[in-house]
């Protein structure tokens, strides 16, 4: 079973830029991911790779 989620990425806030998302599937039984999934993606407004953190 796979849901849904989005990323949003934490630094671009901070700097008072329009923050980036993406959209993705994961498995929600996996015991590998209990809490948030945090991953590496590219932000286009910051032109660098920052770590985006699922949204509810």
């Amino acid at each position: 079973m796979r849901d849904i989620i989005i990323l949003e990425c934490t630094e671009a806030k901070a700097e008072g830029k329009p923050a980036s998302r993406y959209v993705t599937t994961r498995n929600k039984k996996s015991p590998r991911t209990p809490g948030r999934l945090e991953k590496k993606k590219y932000n286009p407004f910051l032109r660098r790779h920052t770590i985006h953190r699922e949204v509810k």
